[in-house]
């Protein structure tokens, strides 16, 4: 009898512990000034900012502008639990937040957030446009970034397609990442929107270009658009 007790606690905890990484994503107010702004991970992924892990804020500082605030930095359900199980995370998928912290406090206007817009992309130059994304990330130099398409493009929101071929791990081949930036203006705040995924086949395109609609039309539904 007790070693039976014993053989389900040991299979009920993996499922208590899934179970509660489902149940503790929820949305989550931030405050900007004078506005909240409503933020929220979407299924498959939780927020990691309140694990306060130096090694997690660093990765997530790497990939944002050192002038933003990091709001949200999500790992997939899976990349946590190894994590927290002491493993090192793949880091296939991540989705990150952020908002530049010389106008966090402002309220701006549809011409200021052009300008941001603006100021924002001017360095990435016009998109490439590769009819094969993979043949051209491979022409580039490891760790530089490259602007691949426009998404979308409204007066409160542009979403870009960009990639980058990144150095190979042990025998690894080639390794490709891809991202979306999505530049959004949620009540009166200027947010930077990123879902990334390592590139292997055109799967992984249709789920990054799918999870960015659905992420950035929720995040728009949670603030009242």
């Amino acid at each position: 009898m007790v070693d039976r007790m014993a053989a389900v606690r040991a299979l009920a905890l993996p499922l208590l512990f899934a179970l509660s990484l489902s149940c503790a994503a929820a949305p989550f107010a931030v405050r900007l000034g004078e506005a909240r702004v409503v933020l929220d991970a979407p299924p498959g992924f939780a927020d990691t900012l309140d694990l306060a892990s130096p090694r997690l804020q660093e990765f997530a500082e790497s990939i944002t502008s050192a002038s933003n605030r990091i709001l949200l930095f999500a790992l997939t359900d899976a990349d946590l639990r190894r994590f927290r199980l002491g493993e090192t995370p793949d880091f296939a998928r991540y989705l990150l937040v952020a908002t530049p912290r010389a106008t966090e406090r402002d309220s701006l206007g549809l011409n200021q957030f052009s300008d941001f817009v603006v100021e924002s992309t001017r360095a990435l130059g016009n998109p490439a446009e590769p009819a094969d994304l993979r043949a051209f990330l491979d022409t580039l130099p490891e760790g530089r970034t490259a602007l691949l398409r426009e998404l979308r493009r409204t007066t409160a929101s542009v979403s870009l397609l960009a990639g980058a071929r990144l150095p190979p791990v042990a025998d690894s081949g080639p390794r490709h990442l891809l991202f979306t930036s999505t530049l959004m203006l949620v009540r009166g705040k200027a947010l930077s929107v990123s879902v990334y995924t390592a590139f292997g086949s055109p799967a992984d395109v249709d789920w990054l270009l799918g999870m960015t609609q659905r992420w950035t039309e929720e995040l728009q539904r949670l603030n009242g658009r």
